[in-house]
């Protein structure tokens, strides 16, 4: 049995805050789209403020912990990866989006490693702002636009369905039971 592939995957280095990691969780379930958390997080998956800021959708994110990036690479090696930062100088309204591609989000406050941002340039994106006035987006809101335009793009040209993909298991338990 072949295992369907979800079009989109959210992955977020390192989050610290867990109001952010609850939000961008209830996109997640909205779109049908699995959301990975690479460790150390700032907070505990069983934090009240993640709960809370996710609502009762929980049971519908396909969420998965890993101990670190490289892990997870291996696990998604034939995916491409696409990363964003404040410090890209491409628009992501000039990148194509492909099914498959997963979407990585750096930490609140130090976002992704430059080593990571050095390793894959043409891949490095950045959403548009005034950054005369505001030095950056909420982690939650710069997923959201992301996503969004990722799912629009796959759904014009692509002819790609977002609810039609089963998001499968809620959590990957074996990562809960161990803490």
């Amino acid at each position: 049995m072949i295992k369907e592939q979800p079009p989109l995957q959210v992955i977020l280095y390192q989050p610290e805050i867990p109001q952010n990691t609850g939000n961008i969780a209830r996109t997640c379930a909205a779109t049908h789209t699995p959301l990975h958390l690479i460790e150390p997080l700032g907070f505990q998956i069983t934090d009240r403020y993640l709960k809370r800021a996710g609502l009762d959708y929980w049971p519908h994110v396909c969420l998965k912990v890993h101990p670190s990036l490289e892990i997870l690479r291996e696990e998604l090696y034939h995916n491409r990866w696409v990363f964003f930062s404040t410090h890209s100088r491409r628009s992501y309204h000039e990148f194509d989006f492909e099914p498959g591609d997963c979407l990585v989000f750096g930490s609140e406050t130090t976002g992704l490693p430059q080593s990571l941002i050095e390793s894959e340039p043409d891949r490095v994106l950045k959403i548009p702002i005034d950054r005369s006035r505001v030095r950056s987006l909420n982690l939650a809101t710069t997923v959201g636009v992301a996503l969004f335009e990722a799912i629009r793009q796959l759904t014009l040209y692509h002819r790609q369905s977002f609810h039609s993909f089963s998001s499968g298991s809620s959590v990957d338990r074996d990562r809960q039971e161990a803490r």
